[in-house]
């Protein structure tokens, strides 16, 4: 990989070194970390919009996560392979330019009023953003001293959650505020007029999106970033064929962790607007229940931000094993429990998943080396569980909604697990010497 840290001693270095560079490189890229976030998140308002416009069932209308992550399945080596050939920049405006093309992709798939089209959308949408991923996370893990890798990374992360947050107000007020089903309490059903202008408040928030990516990827382009990479991608094609990934325990136990964890992040934020909204639990509007949602991804946002600070004087291992166990209990308190305890319950599991995934990832990629590029590329790929959600969709189609979240407490367990064994290394790499151009 471009500028490769290896062990736990070696540190990338720009040309040039200097720390106004990392800080640089820094800010630009949490703003692509805020976009990516913002528009990943909004798909937990189209949800319950498009399940009411398009007359869906809870397995139908997931197939936008499903397709959604899907892409990160499918595009996460073609994207290593773009990153391998164009570098970190290009890449990153590439993926930009992707999004912005996707998202007014929008526009088309509600003049025909087509489901099918959205989901074509969607899921061009994450294959971009997953290039976005690819390129960004190891880069901000690695353009630093790897002791700081995981406060790093989470700080980054922290305005992806700011991204997360404000989504659902904008989803809120822009497609869920002029929805008939979506402002009243309880079940409405729509005359086929209404179903149309449903469908068609989607056009100018996607609009709007996509002339912020195209400005973002043009600020991008102008931008000097770091260069991390030709000569050290060449060295590292050569050290690389002399480890092999499935040597490195905290990967192969980190691949399932990290898809087991965006099975919870994904059904739980995909699905807590129904649930607020069930008689039992809260009895809100759509449109108010996205006003909650905020405190869901703000709970992430915050507890990035409060988990970069105290990922600088403990252990990763030790807060993420701290915060797994508050999720898992939270998660068993909303299936023990009804009525508001049960919703403030679910959204407080925000704030405990704020450094699950930034965490498993540094704990993944710890000790790889030249292998990290390759290791980094799965971590990506394993962003598709969040597609696994769509069990939560069957599991609700037929036990209920409310029972649905035995899935994610079960897959919370196994982040557990990862924290306090599975991220143990084995076959690292202690040291390498590394080149920048």
């Amino acid at each position: 990989m471009a500028g490769m840290i290896g062990g736990d001693s070696s540190v990338a270095r720009p040309q040039g070194g200097t720390a106004q560079a990392y800080t640089a490189a820094l800010v630009v890229l949490a703003t692509v970390f805020f976009m990516w976030g913002f528009v990943t998140v909004l798909n937990d308002t189209l949800i319950p919009h498009f399940k009411t416009a398009f007359q869906l069932d809870y397995a139908q209308v997931l197939l936008i996560q499903l397709v959604f992550f899907l892409a990160y399945l499918i595009m996460a080596i073609p994207s290593a392979k773009i990153l391998e050939r164009t570098g970190y920049k290009l890449s990153v405006v590439l993926g930009l330019l992707g999004m912005a093309v996707s998202a007014a992709g929008f526009i088309p798939a509600a003049m025909l009023e087509s489901y099918g089209l959205f989901l074509v959308a969607l899921f061009l949408l994450a294959a971009s953003i997953t290039l976005l991923q690819v390129a960004a996370n190891p880069y901000v893990a690695v353009i630093g001293p790897p002791d700081t890798a995981s406060s790093r990374l989470n700080l980054v992360q922290a305005l992806n959650s700011a991204g997360t947050m404000l989504a659902p107000l904008f989803g809120g007020l822009l497609i869920l505020g002029h929805g008939a089903a979506d402002t009243a309490h309880g079940a409405v059903h729509l005359t086929a007029t209404q179903r149309t202008a449903s469908v068609h408040t989607v056009e100018l928030p996607y609009a709007i999106i996509a002339v912020v990516l195209l400005a973002l990827a043009i600020l991008v382009w102008r931008v000097r970033l770091p260069d991390l990479g030709k000569e050290t991608r060449r060295m590292a094609r050569t050290e690389r064929a002399r480890h092999s990934l499935w040597q490195h325990r905290n990967l192969v136990f980190g691949v399932p962790a990290i898809a087991l964890y965006l099975i919870c992040e994904v059904g739980i934020g995909s699905t807590l607007i129904n649930f607020m909204s069930l008689p039992s639990i809260g009895g809100l509007s759509h449109q108010r229940a996205a006003d909650y949602l905020t405190l869901y991804w703000g709970g992430a946002m915050a507890g990035r931000f409060i988990g970069a600070w105290l990922l600088r004087r403990m252990k990763p291992q030790r807060l993420l094993s701290a915060v797994t166990l508050g999720a898992l209990a939270l998660v068993a308190t909303v299936l023990a429990t009804s009525g508001h305890v049960a919703m403030y319950c679910l959204l407080a599991v925000g704030l405990c998943n704020s450094i699950m995934f930034p965490t498993i990832f540094t704990l993944g990629i710890s000790g790889l080396g030249p292998l990290t590029e390759e290791g980094s590329g799965l971590l990506i790929m394993a962003i598709a569980g969040g597609a696994l959600a769509e069990l939560q969709g069957v599991l609700a189609d037929h036990i209920g909604l409310h029972l649905s979240y035995i899935l994610p407490w079960v897959c919370y367990g196994y982040v557990l697990f990862y924290a306090l064994w599975g991220y143990r290394t084995s076959g690292a790499v202690q040291s390498e010497q590394l080149v920048s151009s």
